[in-house]
């Protein structure tokens, strides 16, 4: 019978050689043009990277779960059949042009958990759960965190699978397409504790020179998408006071949000990244514009004074302008404060591995924001090259990655506790 439930010695470590083949291996799926990844959700690639996934967490001895938004839950036993799991994970979706580490990491490093516990012959007392989550990106499928979304009740289910992509393709139909729908009731399942492990997304941990970022807090966002509609005309033949252009419009809403963002330094943040002009063709002028304002700050009063400004300032842009403009909230969630218990089994970790560590703001949105609302929560980072990512040159070390998820190791079996037998 097991007697006691301790931490992990700091002598105990993952494979970082294995680590690294398998997120190599994963990038061979849905390779981009430029040595990145396009494995966007729900498409074969995706299917074909879950698959994947589910054979190697099968071999290391886990029992597979998947709900009804397709989120996958590779489970190894605890010796305290009770005890509520520990989960760890992220994504394996991408960008369109994407790296091979956003999200994967996270997934992978939960996996080499499994696989160094299974080497070493150590037992938890919780079981822990590797998860896979569906849609993170929200590229195809707005808003981002989609899946981790509805289990955390932020959305429903119906909505989410109404959601369509460009082609008009509906997330329910596509998710039943690639075979990845599930029985089980999403957000049906409960967790002790959730950590993920992600690449910053930004410069500071390399500017800084430290391995691990304790990330204690994540920013708020905002995604509004902006349709403005004037008439389409030839550029050629249509005199310029005559003219009614949309694109026009949408430049100088581009620069009022910028305007907005620097008016709130150092933490506030905004731009436009997915941009669409009707009919794009070269001798029209454009008759409408539809732009998503990505906006985001650790202040929600922040957020919600540069939502008010945009609105107030597009619509007055377009009004002078003679063309008009809707507003859609598109994807948001406010400011997250982590898990103090699960922030300090991070710290503790990066500590007791002699890792050079600090506290970050993750800038960008991960499930770990939504789940926090529905378990205790937690996020290691480690650095990424020049801060790049959703970018095919996105790029770290395998020492980077192998400090990381070795952090997240420590920390998720501190959690879960190992069983002296």
């Amino acid at each position: 019978m097991p007697s006691t439930a301790s931490a992990p010695g700091d002598n105990l470590a993952i494979n970082g050689q294995r680590l690294w083949d398998s997120l190599m291996e994963m990038a061979k799926i849905g390779p981009g043009v430029a040595g990145g990844n396009n494995r966007q959700t729900l498409t074969d690639e995706d299917g074909e990277g879950r698959a994947l996934f589910q054979k190697w967490c099968e071999a290391a001895g886990c029992t597979m779960g998947l709900d009804q938004m397709g989120n996958m839950f590779a489970r190894r036993e605890g010796e305290d059949s009770e005890a509520l799991p520990v989960y760890v994970g992220s994504h394996l979706d991408t960008q369109p042009t994407g790296g091979k580490y956003d999200g994967v990491l996270g997934v992978l490093g939960g996996l080499e958990i499994i696989r160094t516990l299974n080497d070493l012959g150590i037992h938890t007392k919780h079981p822990i759960v590797v998860t896979n989550f569906t849609n993170e990106e929200g590229t195809r499928f707005a808003p981002a965190m989609l899946a981790s979304g509805v289990f955390a009740g932020v959305h429903t289910q119906d909505w989410a699978y109404s959601r369509t992509d460009a082609k008009g393709l509906k997330f329910g139909d596509e998710l039943q397409r690639i075979g990845w729908r599930g029985d089980e009731e999403t957000g049906a399942r409960k967790m002790h504790a959730f950590f993920e492990l992600h690449i910053e997304q930004g410069p500071i941990l390399e500017a800084e020179q430290k391995q691990i970022g304790v990330v204690t807090h994540g920013q708020g966002l905002s995604w509004t998408q902006v349709t403005i509609t004037g008439k389409e005309s030839h550029t050629g033949s249509t005199p310029m006071p005559l003219r009614r252009n949309a694109g026009l419009a949408m430049a100088r809403v581009l620069e009022l949000v910028d305007e907005i963002a620097w008016s709130h330094k150092p933490h506030a943040v905004g731009a436009a990244g997915h941009i669409e002009i009707f009919p794009n063709s070269r001798n029209v002028i454009p008759g409408k514009a539809v732009f998503t304002v990505d906006l985001r700050s650790p202040d929600l009063a922040v957020i919600e004074d540069m939502e008010e400004r945009l609105k107030e300032g597009a619509q007055k842009i377009c009004d002078d302008m003679g063309l008009s403009v809707e507003f859609e909230k598109v994807g948001g969630f406010d400011p997250v404060e982590f898990d103090a218990d699960c922030v300090g089994a991070v710290r503790r970790a990066a500590k007791r591995l002699g890792l050079s560590h600090m506290d970050l703001i993750s800038g960008a949105g991960h499930d770990a924001c939504w789940i926090n609302r529905v378990a205790p929560a937690a996020m290691v980072m480690c650095p990424c090259v020049d801060g790049l990512s959703h970018n095919e040159a996105e790029e770290i070390s395998q020492e980077w990655a192998a400090a990381g998820a070795n952090v997240l190791f420590h920390a998720v079996v501190e959690t879960a506790g190992i069983v002296d037998q």
